[in-house]
């Protein structure tokens, strides 16, 4: 009688475990649809229009260090050489002038006309044309040795990478206190009011630099060690004449050794 009970157990157990999965079949999830949340792109920044007509070459697409050297010096030295040698003609005017008045021989009108014009651009044109005065024209109006306007060109233009002198054709950092004399800086204090000024063309941007180190208070350093050059009768010494722009960077003497070095590396480019 046992053996049959247990028997009849067996059998209920193994009908249970095969029911099992039917009588208590787990509810069903409802698997949410995917919902994909769609961000709008941000829309890019329109391009900046250049405010000149000077087809530039592409600088930043020049991937070889020494190419895009090469490429900048043949670009911007042209005009480098072009100011100094207008320099030097005014400097000879000047230097004439000079020896005419010391041997008492009277200036002609047009060469008072020509003193003139060049002490107005050196912004001395308020006073009565004398020996002195000259004399000390004759410090502003000089050269600036090509390798430190190159290296200076190069150093604030990122090698004509730059914004400034793309948009611009600002090589030289540059600033102007006009409104809508220029570009005005992306990260500039709010209560600044400078832009980085804007030209027309390469020969503009260069001629401003010059004129610049050449009238600016700010530099009077560099002009007194240029003329003490002359004095001496000594060649003019870019590196040396670095030291006068102290003022030009906010990194200051930072900023003259590194263009000290630059100079030091591109010797190879200066004379090609």
């Amino acid at each position: 009688m046992r053996s049959f009970v247990s028997k009849i157990l067996v059998l209920l157990l193994a009908v249970w475990a095969f029911s099992y999965p039917f009588l208590y079949a787990p509810e069903e999830v409802e698997i949410a649809e995917e919902v994909v949340i769609s961000v709008p792109d941000e829309e890019p920044e329109p391009e900046e229009k250049p405010l000149h007509n000077v087809r530039l070459p592409d600088f930043s697409a020049i991937s070889d260090v020494t190419e895009k050297k090469k490429a900048f010096f043949d670009f911007i030295k042209p005009h480098v050489i072009a100011e100094n040698k207008r320099i030097l003609e005014d400097r000879a005017t000047l230097e004439i002038a000079v020896m005419m008045l010391q041997y008492d021989e009277p200036l002609t009108g047009t060469q008072v006309r020509k003193v003139k014009k060049i002490l107005t651009a050196y912004k001395l044109g308020e006073e009565e044309v004398s020996v002195e005065l000259l004399q000390h024209a004759l410090k502003r109006v000089d050269v600036i040795p090509r390798e430190l306007a190159l290296m200076q060109a190069a150093n604030e233009s990122a090698w004509g990478t730059s914004r400034f002198a793309r948009i611009g054709l600002n090589f030289f950092g540059q600033w102007c206190y006009k409104k809508g004399c220029g570009m005005v800086p992306k990260r500039r204090d709010d209560s600044a009011d400078h832009e980085v000024a804007a030209f027309k063309s390469v020969q503009a941007s260069v001629s401003s630099y010059f004129r610049n180190i050449n009238t600016n208070k700010a530099y009077r350093g560099l002009r007194d060690l240029r003329a003490e050059m002359r004095l001496n009768r000594e060649p003019l010494d870019p590196g040396k004449l670095a030291s006068g722009l102290h003022s030009y960077s906010e990194r200051g003497t930072e900023y003259i050794e590194e263009l000290n070095e630059m100079i030091r590396h591109n010797q190879v480019y200066f004379n090609e």
